[in-house]
């Protein structure tokens, strides 16, 4: 497994009516940019329609992780990748054809990415092991930012990392990561961190993603 650790800031804590300059600062310090789509169907909250995104992805100085919050995500992850995403993630509860979306995912250019709620089994999918470069596991209900680290859910992030095996999947925690739960995801084996609070109410944002990514660095995995 490689030790890279990247640190990807969701836009979802930042200040809507000045993206623009919420990106930048913190493009100089991040690997990607986590844009939350949601559509107040898959879950209860709506960020940006897909014009709005495209923009986004379009303008962003550091290439943009889509993490796709909606309802029947089969009919538009394809146009996230094709608007120029680095990766696509898509919900195992919100999609009907995992291994054909995934294929099409990646032969439209970007890393195609397989994303789990809290509740659901990461076992149930392993499967798609093949057809996946990255794996989310979300570590609080999606939906809204701020929420409290689900401690509980690093079991599964093992089971994940043990599921991947010598495979150059990336695994990404999303939820609650900060100074004081970064190490804990860590540990358990993710190496992708979504960080929103915690960057983006910080006196300097891009210090605070240099603090993040040092002790993701230095803490040792289980075993």
């Amino acid at each position: 497994m490689s030790d890279h650790i990247r640190i990807t800031p969701s836009i979802l804590n930042a200040n809507f009516d000045d993206l623009q300059s919420e990106i930048a600062r913190i493009a100089p310090f991040s690997d990607l940019l986590h844009l939350d789509v949601m559509d107040n169907i898959f879950v209860p909250n709506f960020t940006f329609d897909f014009d709005a995104a495209a923009t986004i992805i379009s303008e962003s100085p550091i290439p943009v992780d889509s993490h796709l919050m909606v309802a029947e995500v089969d009919k538009i992850a394809i146009a996230y990748a094709d608007a120029g995403s680095a990766s696509v993630t898509i919900h195992v509860e919100a999609v009907e054809d995992i291994a054909g979306t995934l294929r099409q995912i990646r032969s439209h250019g970007a890393r195609a990415c397989l994303a789990f709620k809290p509740g659901t089994d990461i076992e149930a999918y392993s499967e798609y092991l093949d057809l996946v470069d990255m794996f989310l596991i979300m570590t609080v209900e999606p939906g809204f930012g701020g929420q409290k680290f689900m401690a509980n859910a690093m079991d599964k992030v093992s089971r994940t990392r043990s599921l991947i095996g010598s495979r150059p999947i990336w695994l990404q925690v999303d939820g609650g990561i900060s100074l004081e739960t970064i190490e804990i995801a860590r540990e358990a084996g993710a190496d992708t961190f979504v960080a929103g609070s915690a960057v983006f109410t910080a006196e300097d944002p891009g210090a605070m993603i240099n603090a993040l990514r040092a002790l993701a660095v230095s803490t040792k995995l289980r075993g």
